[in-house]
């Protein structure tokens, strides 16, 4: 497989859980906006820019740090090159220069994601439209990942779909993490008597993990349970040990494949969460120390298939 080809799909997969999961982001706080009653609550959506590592890019364009300007970044700024739109046309454009590999219902899925993106952005902006439009991101990513998986012949051009797609899931759970970890450390002083337990359902729900983890823990909603889960749980598919191992496993094919390349070295840093763990600030490091691990996981990726001779 020419390099060129295996970095374009690379990259689709990783822009396609981007844009998912940026709208699994988004519905966290959303959420919040209506579990929680607003004088008992002051969220910063300025967190979700905080947590993407794009202050420097949004402070360029904006002045004003409020939930409007945050979601108008996130959802439909050009500028912004993981926003949902920017995301979608990604995806649209790596899968275009690539379907010679790709079936063609995935193609055609792909352009009418791109559409539905084109029309219907704005309205993510409006409370009133922002959960129906946040869902069908969601759930038409989900079904072009489907369509993916169900028909793919697990070749070269599999295994790279399937790294850059954990890859950025790993990421991008440990942001998801760290969002309801901020709006607790943010806001010590509550009240209302309990709001960790509804903070951290919200995380699971975005994760569509909330009854995996009823059934799995087998306990009540708490962040210490939560984030061992969301970390640890290798039978979860959106863990950041079922991605570790899936990126093991794609990464070890692809070695073996080419015969000449070395295996990229998937070990990630540990944190022992304990049983009254308020996941404060030392856990808050730890995440941040997890996605540079990450983001050295994809160095390697580039290093080892994409590097330009």
């Amino acid at each position: 497989m020419l390099s060129r080809v295996a970095e374009r799909l690379y990259w689709a997969a990783r822009y396609l859980e981007r844009a998912e999961n940026t709208a699994r982001l988004i519905s966290v706080y959303d959420n919040l906006l209506y579990d929680l009653p607003k004088d008992l609550l002051d969220i910063s959506w300025f967190n979700l820019i905080d947590l993407n590592s794009a202050a420097e890019t949004y402070n360029r364009r904006y002045k004003v740090q409020n939930e409007r300007n945050v979601v108008k970044f996130l959802v439909v700024d050009d500028d912004n090159l993981s926003s949902i739109t920017s995301a979608i046309n990604a995806v649209r454009e790596n899968l275009r220069t690539t379907r010679d590999v790709i079936p063609p219902a995935a193609w055609e899925q792909v352009n009418e994601l791109n559409i539905y993106v084109t029309k219907h952005a704005k309205d993510g902006l409006r409370r009133a439209l922002r959960h129906e439009f946040l869902t069908e991101i969601i759930e038409r990513s989900q079904a072009l990942n489907g369509l993916l998986t169900g028909t793919l012949i697990r070749d070269e051009a599999w295994q790279f779909l399937k790294l850059g797609r954990n890859i950025e899931r790993a990421d991008m759970t440990t942001r998801i993490l760290d969002a309801g970890a901020a709006v607790l450390e943010n806001n010590k002083i509550f009240k209302t008597s309990n709001p960790a337990q509804l903070i951290w359902g919200n995380v699971l729900r975005s994760q569509g993990a909330y009854m995996s983890y009823r059934r799995a823990v087998k306990s009540t909603v708490r962040g210490s349970d939560v984030a061992r889960f969301l970390l640890d749980e290798v039978l979860l598919p959106r863990s950041v040990a079922y991605c570790s191992d899936q990126i093991k496993q794609a990464a070890t094919n692809l070695s073996q494949a080419s015969g000449r390349k070395q295996p990229v070295k998937t070990d990630l840093p540990v944190y022992t969460i304990e049983e009254e763990d308020d996941l404060g600030a030392d856990f808050r490091n730890y995440l941040n120390d997890l996605q540079l691990a990450i983001g050295d996981l994809h160095l390697q990726v580039c290093n080892n298939w994409f590097a330009r001779d």
